[in-house]
């Protein structure tokens, strides 16, 4: 009797056009000996990501599904492991995480209570400052804050695109009525930092890198520069140890002209240009897959690059036979 081939698969959601992503991912895949082929998700069934995928799913948003259709879905396609790419999709997958693990299924999210605070930008700065961290302010209303200029954004979610700077109290009111629900930050000058993080089962800390945002398009880094701050990177895994958070994450910090650090939001996902801190040596695609599978992550240590990285993010051309 000829038994069936088990293949272990990997799912990475809303491939939209994250190219750089699923190479980085298929590249862990590789390292790890897998046999599985990378499964890409979206919604628009025209996205650029299904061309960089063994097999694509046009798969629907997930208020579509209970977690029991989506679990038996994964079965028949014999995912094991589960990436999220965008913050609309944490929820679901953080609110169902131990439900995927007991079906056999591990997913790169961290726990609910951690996602909730993360998405949610007061609340973000309120249990944060509560504990001695140093988080931008954040109001409902432009009256709780000192005068000066301001931010104002969504606050719910990833609203980069959105987002009003530098804006004076008056041109803070008028942006504010164009989002669904505002808040105001103080306006800091300085260096835009972005620091990327690997955090355990364990809620250890397995690795951190600083980067400089050197130009910035709707909120990713187009251009990005490694760094070394060993006080930024500290205080991120800190932060990342007090929310307990679990794999791959992005903080977003100002450095001001004094040198002193405010930190802006986490994003608990792999970031736009969170590859650069792969070739920096944060190896989280494979740590991922490594915890996945029950092996220790003593035994793989992270090695820092010695030299910093500068990564360009630029528009290439793909040429398939028909």
């Amino acid at each position: 009797m000829v038994r069936e081939v088990v293949r272990i698969n990997v799912l990475v959601t809303s491939i939209s056009k994250k190219v750089p992503l699923l190479q980085a991912v298929r590249r862990a895949m590789k390292k790890m000996g897998m046999s599985g082929i990378l499964i890409g998700a979206d919604r628009n069934g025209n996205c650029i990501g299904k061309y960089f995928v063994d097999e694509f799913w046009p798969m629907p948003s997930l208020e579509h599904f209970t977690v029991e259709e989506f679990i038996s879905i994964c079965r028949k396609k014999q995912i094991r492991f589960i990436i999220p790419t965008r913050d609309g999709e944490l929820p679901f997958f953080s609110a169902y995480r131990q439900v995927f693990q007991e079906n056999g299924i591990v997913v790169m999210v961290s726990e609910q209570h951690a996602v909730d605070i993360c998405l949610d930008k007061l609340r973000f700065y309120e249990v944060l400052s509560a504990h001695g961290f140093p988080v931008v302010p954040t109001a409902l209303s432009l009256e709780e804050l000192n005068d000066g200029d301001y931010v104002v954004k969504e606050r719910y979610g990833a609203g980069a695109r959105t987002i009003g700077l530098c804006l004076t109290k008056e041109k803070a009111h008028r942006h504010a009525q164009k989002l669904e629900a505002p808040v105001f930050q103080p306006f800091i000058p300085g260096i835009e930092m972005s620091i990327d993080l690997y955090m355990t089962r364990a809620g250890k800390a397995k690795g951190a890198v600083a980067r400089k945002r050197d130009y910035v398009i709707n909120g990713e880094s187009q251009i990005t520069t490694t760094i070394r701050n060993e006080k930024l990177e500290d205080l991120c895994i800190g932060v990342a140890t007090y929310l307990g958070l679990y794999g791959h994450a992005v903080m977003q910090v100002i450095i001001d002209h004094e040198g002193q650090f405010h930190l802006i939001e986490c994003n608990p996902r792999f970031g736009g240009a969170s590859t650069v801190s792969l070739e920096a040596g944060l190896d989280s695609f494979y740590w991922f897959l490594l915890e996945s599978q029950g092996v220790n992550l003593d035994d793989y240590p992270f090695n820092r690059s010695l030299k910093e990285k500068r990564q360009i993010r630029y528009p290439a051309d793909f040429v398939i036979d028909l």
